[in-house]
């Protein structure tokens, strides 16, 4: 069945250009246990974090917990048409509601002395209530903080006065929503711990100048050269041409093993294919397009440029999305809860599967730092990352030293002082 078609597009318009300073990033912002403190009561707690997918609560009482650097949150379906975030703690004796995972319930049981609570987090019961002679307010209930929901994702907010969601997702949620994540499957979820600060693993996704040195198998199927890059009040982007090779490649106009590859995936024998180097991204995208049509999905509002390349989207402060017309790539950093050297890394791959098709929420798994294969670009990132947290704790390493290909980095750090330094401070 063909899909109604949408009106909405992502502007590809280039934004102005902020001056930001060419200073040294200090190092102590990604190694100091005080600047780590200082983030958590400044700005994490400020702002809007993203806690899952609505389709994994589809029924009332659904509910599962997330984890965000020393709290734990309980996410629950409420009603059909409501979501609710509550801190994920008793407020009798401070135990845990739930345990971390996913689950339903009818109502929410304390299991230290069967404190119970409604869905909405008001009091059901308390057991020997008579025996509390100062008496139980009926307000006591589970802590709520403000929730909402964008693109079938949810997000909380640990800020009671917080703006509008989709105030501070402004403008990155209008440029996505021609993508209709909502209606996109979750095919993979992993999380792992990284021995790194979450920003240096934030900032690894956040360039493509570390791709000749880390990643230079890429160089034969993508253009890390001429890439837009657009920096917004708080978030930002880049646009990466794939399906074309590096200026930086040795031989340009050699359709490589990179191109070949992408022609693969495209289900086309690059041994048939008679064109040049720079004739195969426009076919990949001319392809892409007409699969796509074949299978009833409406792409006329992508340009071709979206059938082919990364539109890559940074949410602040830990949200990363590798958008493409029929899949996307999540990555979320989460601080450690006590030690600025470590994080916890989030992966998930979604795709957009042919109207009517189901397929089984795979299983998360949680693992340690080089336990499991992420894919040969992941396995180099997770191999690197470590050296860079261990290089920035040597006495002889001062800061960062920013170029233009990686000013993202320096803006992320911009937003963050606004939080910690600004004039609300």
């Amino acid at each position: 069945m063909v899909q109604e078609k949408i009106a909405y597009t992502t502007p590809t318009e280039k934004a102005p250009e902020p001056y930001m300073g060419t200073d040294l990033i200090p190092k102590e912002r990604y190694t100091s246990k005080e600047f780590m403190e200082l983030e958590w009561e400044r700005m994490w707690t400020k702002v809007w974090n993203m806690a899952g997918r609505v389709s994994d609560i589809p029924t009332v009482g659904d509910y599962f917990t997330t984890e965000l650097g020393p709290e734990s949150l309980l996410i629950v379906r409420e009603a059909e048409d409501k979501v609710r975030a509550f801190y994920n703690v008793c407020p009798h004796r401070g135990n845990q509601i739930r345990n971390p995972g996913m689950g339903h319930a009818e109502s929410f049981q304390c299991a230290y002395h069967f404190f119970e609570f409604n869905l909405d987090g008001s009091k059901k019961f308390v057991p020997d209530e008579d025996t509390f002679t100062q008496g139980v307010p009926q307000e006591t209930a589970l802590v709520e903080v403000p929730c909402d929901t964008w693109g079938g994702f949810i997000f909380f907010n640990m800020n009671p006065d917080a703006e509008p969601l989709l105030e501070f997702l402004d403008p990155v949620a209008q440029h996505l929503d021609a993508y209709q994540m909502e209606k996109f499957s979750i095919v993979s979820d992993k999380t792992v711990e990284w021995d790194t600060n979450w920003k240096a693993s934030v900032d690894a996704f956040n360039e493509v100048y570390h791709v000749q040195g880390i990643h230079p198998q890429l160089l034969e199927g993508l253009d890390d050269i001429h890439v837009q890059i657009d920096l917004y009040e708080r978030h930002n982007r880049y646009l990466v041409p794939m399906g074309i090779v590096s200026p930086r490649y040795q031989n340009p106009e050699e359709v490589t093993d990179g191109l070949k590859g992408r022609l693969r995936n495209a289900g086309v024998d690059p041994a048939e294919f008679e064109g040049r180097s720079a004739e195969v991204r426009p076919f990949l995208q001319k392809r892409a397009r007409e699969v796509a049509e074949e299978e009833g999905m409406d792409v006329s509002h992508l340009n071709d440029d979206q059938m082919s390349d990364d539109y890559h989207y940074y949410i602040f402060p830990n949200l990363t999305f590798n958008t493409h017309h029929r899949s996307f790539g999540f990555f979320r950093q989460r601080p450690h809860a006590t030690d600025p050297n470590k994080m916890y890394f989030d992966i998930q791959s979604y795709a957009r599967l042919p109207e009517g098709t189901e397929v089984p929420r795979p299983i998360h798994s949680q693992h340690k730092h080089g336990e499991i294969s992420l894919g040969l670009v992941m396995d180099q990132d997770s191999y690197n990352l470590p050296r860079v947290q261990k290089g920035m704790n040597s006495r002889a390493y001062p800061g960062l030293l920013i170029n233009y290909r990686e000013r993202r980095i320096r803006h992320m750090n911009k937003v963050i002082d606004d939080y910690l330094y600004g004039p609300d401070r």
